[in-house]
């Protein structure tokens, strides 16, 4: 550690070298055709140069630093990006996507950054994160979970070891998420089944040209998106020259490799590749500290990728985790401690998805299709103990898995103002599950397979010279499983967004959004048997109607002030038959979501208002801040009795920035509160039969609350280039002011002459600062 501290705050640590290259490609935004002769250049130098053939640049001899790189091209808007950090080595290539220029906006002058442009199909409720903004996020350990948190109306779980993404008061499974169009389950490891949070995300940050977040309007093409849509967009790997990326965090070490396949004597390559593989010491973290678990994970992520010929591109992408979570008996045995042991589940969990997509250009260039084949496996055995230490007394136990074999095709086609997109999906689902739970009687071992399918339409236009531009869609979804799954007519799904520039120059915008979506219920759920009976089959897609409504102000073309309100009504949500409660009072822990009774008889309501700041990386520092003031409130089997759900905090204030101390550090910050959460007490009579599972009493759901949750972490990050590595030092401090995390109250078995009580305990509070060095090299 004194070594680490040394380096990081020594000025100089050999010879460095001070200059670096920018390659990249500019291509056309709508098609992917590549523009010959584009001019890109690094503002404020006269460095710049000029696309070739196959739309490809190269910028030699640039001293290493921080610069905003333009690149124009006659016909097409200009495109700005900005905070891109040149090094000597390792620097990612710098993809310019340039829309087309309408004739009618020819006298328009004021353009937004690149990061602030919304997809044509989705004006409203839309963010994006730069890689820039995602590589130094402070306390983010490379969890792409924790650094989307920064992005407005988005929060994570307040209480335990979790990382939920929760979106204006939408559970967490009411997201979907896509990595270059690939569907993925979930992105964290350890993911509650059914639910998919968990503690510690999967996917690896360096692998990011960006990620773009829909909390609202979302694009026709995406099905059983009730609350989010997260779109993680991958680079290709280096064409010309092999590199590698090594990162040490708080959690886990990391390395990754790129480059060209087959290139033989050519400059670059058709064929690129890049791969990672992680590897958690958080175990052996949790083991020094005499905790009672240890989570212990592997995860990897790759990318290949051919250029057949100039319309023609065709890549195989996958990611995937290796779980487990372990008992380990503390040598302190405190009450606390005591009481995590007792209840902790035990967790195997294996995750995998391969998806293979063709990307074919017209050869009119006005459009593209986009086919791809997918298949994603997840695993997840889950048992509690009576007896944990010895792992005797099995009394609950889902050793489920499940398959999605996916096939999906898409056209876009763009006409002279029009843009058109339409498209079908078509998926098998297996679910095996072995599964028995000696509190309630229930036991069964067996599956289902069923076919689900879905079609889509959408059309854009800016009319009005420019000034308004319109987007309205639907789409339908059905399964063969349901007893109304094959009734299309019931999902159809309408939706509709405008955008208007309320000036000339277009920094004044208001947008507008209104569209029904549909989600499935999760497989375990329908899968679930009771009496040799799949008793979930009546279970209906549960509704979602938004109602958007901002207005939006860009002073400069890099910052950014919004306000939007926003109401989701829900209909058919699930209600549990057991616990007479909406499942969106549940899923925030590690049990399995889902297995349970249930009816679609349920109301819900989630509805308020978002402010937001927003400025780029332009000069020396960037921010967000943003305010979310909203309830989330839900129905059990009384469709006119509204409770609070488990992610109604009501309020959400946060704020993530960075600056910029000359060429070589940086400082970033991120703080965030979130207000009073409900929790559901235990009825602490039944669950002494139960014990060391627990019964909830929810019909008292908001009657108490958690304190408030208040977290403030900094980074602080040293770079240094050398002929041919360059190295990145940082000192992360997670929680700066010691602040307790809230915790639900925790209880203990205790029995006396004879009776058994639950005693209450306080649990550990994590108001512990924590430091922690991390390590990046790029060679």
């Amino acid at each position: 550690m004194l070594l680490a501290l040394t380096v990081f705050f020594s000025s100089e640590l050999l010879l460095a070298q001070q200059t670096g290259t920018l390659n990249g490609r500019v291509t056309d935004a709508r098609t992917g055709e590549p523009l010959i002769g584009a001019n890109v250049g690094i503002e404020g130098t006269a460095m710049g140069a000029s696309t070739n053939l196959e739309g490809f640049f190269e910028i030699r001899n640039i001293p290493v630093g921080s610069y905003n790189v333009v690149a124009t091209f006659v016909g097409y808007e200009r495109e700005r990006r900005i905070n891109i950090q040149v090094r000597s080595t390792g620097n990612r290539d710098i993809n310019f996507e340039l829309q087309p220029t309408a004739d009618e906006l020819d006298e328009l002058v004021f353009t937004v950054s690149e990061p602030f442009r919304a997809p044509v199909e989705n004006p409203t409720s839309f963010n994006r994160l730069s890689p820039e903004e995602i590589a130094t996020y402070p306390a983010g350990n490379s969890d792409i979970a924790k650094v989307v948190q920064s992005l407005p109306g988005v929060s994570g779980s307040v209480t335990g070891f979790r990382n939920d993404v929760i979106i204006r008061g939408g559970a967490p499974n009411e997201n979907v998420y896509f990595i270059d169009g690939i569907e993925i389950p979930t992105i964290n490891h350890f993911s509650t089944q059914g639910s998919a949070g968990g503690p510690v995300g999967l996917l690896n940050v360096t692998f990011f040209e960006g990620v773009d977040l829909s909390t609202s309007a979302f694009g026709a093409r995406y099905a059983n998106a009730l609350s989010g849509v997260l779109q993680f967009n991958q680079r290709n790997g280096n064409d010309r020259e092999f590199r590698t990326n090594f990162r040490v965090g708080a959690s886990e070490a990391g390395i990754t490799a790129e480059g060209p396949l087959f290139r033989g004597g050519e400059p670059t390559s058709n064929t690129t590749f890049i791969a990672s593989v992680r590897r958690s010491y958080l175990q052996l973290l949790f083991q020094l500290i005499d905790l009672p678990f240890l989570p212990d994970y592997w995860d990897y992520q790759y990318k290949v990728n051919h250029r057949i010929d100039s319309f023609n591109d065709v890549y195989l992408t996958g990611v995937g985790s290796i779980n487990d979570f372990r008992i380990n008996v503390p040598g302190d045995l405190t009450p606390d401690r005591q009481a995590i042991l007792e209840q902790v589940p035990v967790i195997r969990q294996r995750t995998n998805t391969t998806g293979i997509a063709w990307r074919s250009r017209l050869q009119s260039s006005n459009g593209f299709w986009l086919s791809s084949l997918s298949s994603s496996w997840f695993y997840n055995d889950f048992r509690r103990f009576r007896d944990n230490e010895n792992q005797e007394g099995l009394f609950a136990q889902n050793t489920a898995t499940e398959w999605r074999h996916t096939a999906r095709t898409e056209l876009r086609y763009f006409t002279e103002k029009s843009t058109w997109n339409t498209g079908l999906s078509f998926r098998v689902n297996q679910f095996r599950n072995d599964f028995f739970d000696d509190n309630t009687g229930i036991s069964f071992d067996d599956g289902l397979d069923f076919v689900s399918y879905g079609a889509f339409f959408q059309w854009s236009r800016p009319v009005w010279d420019g000034r308004l531009d319109l987007t309205a869609g639907f789409r339908f979804d059905g399964n063969t499983f349901t007893d109304t799954g094959n009734e299309i007519y019931r999902t159809f799904s309408p939706r509709a967004a405008a955008s208007l520039r309320l000036d000339e120059s277009g920094q004044w915008r208001m947008t507008a959004s209104a569209g029904r979506y549909f989600k499935k219920p999760p497989m375990n759920l329908l899968g679930f048997r009771k009496d040799g009976d799949f008793v979930n089959r009546s279970a209906r897609y549960i509704r979602s109607d938004h109602l958007t409504y901002g207005f939006e102000f860009f002073p400069r073309n890099s910052t950014r002030f919004a306000v939007e309100g926003f109401l989701k009504l829900y209909d058919d949500y699930p209600v549990s038959v057991t616990e007479g409660v909406s499942l969106a009072n549940l899923g925030g822990g590690f049990d399995v979501l889902g297995n349970d009774a249930v009816e679609s008889a349920g109301r819900g309501r989630t509805y308020g208002v978002e402010f937001v700041y927003q400025q780029k990386f332009e000069t020396n520092y960037y921010a967000i801040l943003a305010y979310t003031l909203f309830w989330s409130e839900f129905t059990g089997f009384d469709r006119d009795e509204f409770r609070p759900s488990a992610w109604d905090s009501r309020h959400l204030l946060s704020f993530t920035g960075g600056y910029r101390l000359g060429a070589n550090w940086e400082f970033s910050l991120r703080s965030r509160i979130i207000g009073r959460t409900p929790f559901a007490p235990i009825d602490e009579a039944a669950s002494i039969e139960r014990y060391p599972a627990f019964v909830f009493d929810f019909d008292r759901l908001g009657d108490e609350r958690l304190s408030l949750f208040s977290v403030t972490d900094i980074r602080i990050d040293r770079k240094w280039n050398f002929s041919s590595f360059s190295l990145d030092l940082f000192l992360e401090v997670q929680n700066l002011f010691g602040q307790n995390t809230p915790s639900e109250p925790s209880y203990l078995l205790q029995t006396e002459n004879g009776e058994s009580t639950l005693k209450r305990v306080d649990q550990l509070s994590d108001s512990s600062v924590l430091p922690t060095i991390g390590l990046i090299i790029d060679f």
